[in-house]
């Protein structure tokens, strides 16, 4: 018998559950949680009481309701799709209970955006001492492009030497103005200061003012920005060989445009305000005005493209890699009533949550994906809808 908790109950984890709940041979009985029960309640109903056993309310930043939580379900892993201020709380629930840990994106104060692994990494000792696992960052980006990177220096190379993350959203929400994950998250990460490593330091750019021109496979050219994403922090430690690192995302002007007029008037702060007697963070507010990431899926056209530009040195020759996926919005939608952004978030957690169970990638200690070997992860992909492709090309970047 395995038992797995997954807390969160938005895009994402209707995805993940919905994945878990077709693989009952390695996910025996399946228990949700969210701030909101109602989700989980409509999510159980969709997905069936047969497989989602129970469902339960839990403020997941709450370390103490975490840890009742765990004791009650008693599970063998604990899916963390909540939000990245809440990976800390959660960590300690699963250090107070014993129990294994899992999540998609690394942990961040709430008060700064500014997001590291240096909080979690620090529990390494923690979790070795308590004999318990902590997998960090399965999702896409991060995630399975640390595993393409891997996969990459396991089969393709003797050193690596330049990596070029990117991810390419080329589909048509119809909205003026929406983002495809948690709109607070992802206004957060994307103002940030850019950030990539070159020569053995980390150096700074302002947000978005590097861009690319790039062709995406299957998709066209698109404009790509520099930014700083954490997958690079975790790459960069484990390939000492990298001599430089960066990750690139597309925008069109018409989001940029609303974004910049966004910030002109403040609503990106995230510094509380006074309002009508009481304090508001506009940043929260604009969250609750922009579309539900989980309610563009419908009529969502076109198709993302995610991969890493790989080159290296093999039998003392250079070459370039390009391994990709491609995720059709309408594809996702039929399969499972998502857009492509939650799919390729939402089935590497899958993925990730069964080679742990399996004790395929399993040792006590906090991991990064890149850690362990590509090869399962990999086959696991073309098995559940992310199948990928290796191309032998150019480098597109000067």
């Amino acid at each position: 018998m395995s038992k797995v908790l997954i807390i969160g109950a938005g895009g994402v984890a209707s995805v993940t559950v919905k994945k878990c709940a077709r693989l009952p041979e390695l996910f025996d009985e399946i228990y949700l949680a969210s701030r909101t029960i109602s989700k989980c309640e409509a999510l159980q109903k969709e997905v069936g009481i047969d497989r989602v056993k129970a469902v339960f309310a839990v403020d997941a930043d709450s370390a103490a309701q975490v840890t009742a939580l765990i004791q009650k379900v008693q599970p063998d892993l604990v899916v963390n799709l909540a939000l990245p201020y809440q990976d800390l709380p959660i960590m300690d629930a699963c250090l107070a209970t014993k129990t294994d840990y899992l999540d998609t994106a690394n942990y961040e104060p709430k008060d700064v955006a500014k997001f590291e692994y240096s909080w979690q990494w620090a529990y390494q000792d923690r979790f070795k001492e308590a004999g318990i696992m902590a997998l960090l960052g399965s999702g896409f980006d991060p995630g399975v492009t640390n595993v393409y990177t891997a996969y990459a220096a396991k089969h393709y190379f003797d050193e690596i030497h330049y990596l070029d993350i990117v991810d390419c959203n080329g589909g048509d929400h119809g909205q003026a103005f929406a983002t495809n994950f948690n709109p607070e998250i992802n206004i957060r990460e994307i103002t940030q200061v850019g950030k990539y490593f070159e020569n053995g330091e980390w150096k700074e750019t302002p947000p978005l003012s590097v861009r690319e021109d790039l062709d995406y496979q299957n998709i066209g050219v698109r404009a790509s920005y520099l930014m700083f994403h954490e997958e690079l922090e975790s790459i960069v430690k484990h390939f000492p060989s990298l001599k430089r690192a960066r990750f690139w995302m597309t925008f069109g002007d018409a989001y940029l445009n609303h974004l910049k007029v966004l910030e002109g008037i403040g609503m990106t702060s995230i510094t509380p305000i006074d309002f009508q007697g009481q304090q508001i963070v506009p940043l929260e507010f604009l969250k609750a005005v922009l579309p539900n990431p989980g309610s563009l899926a419908q009529g969502y056209t076109g198709q993302t493209c995610i991969g890493t530009y790989v080159t290296g040195i093999k039998d003392g020759q250079e070459k370039t890699i390009f391994i990709y996926n491609n995720c059709s919005h309408s594809a996702c939608y039929e399969e499972v009533g998502a857009q492509a952004v939650s799919y390729t978030t939402g089935v590497p957690a899958m993925i990730g949550a069964a080679l742990m169970l399996n004790k395929t990638w399993h040792k006590p200690g906090v991991w990064n994906m890149e850690q362990f070997d590509p090869d399962p992860f990999m086959d696991m992909l073309n098995e559940h809808g992310l199948a990928w492709h290796v191309i032998k090309c150019e480098s597109p970047f000067k």
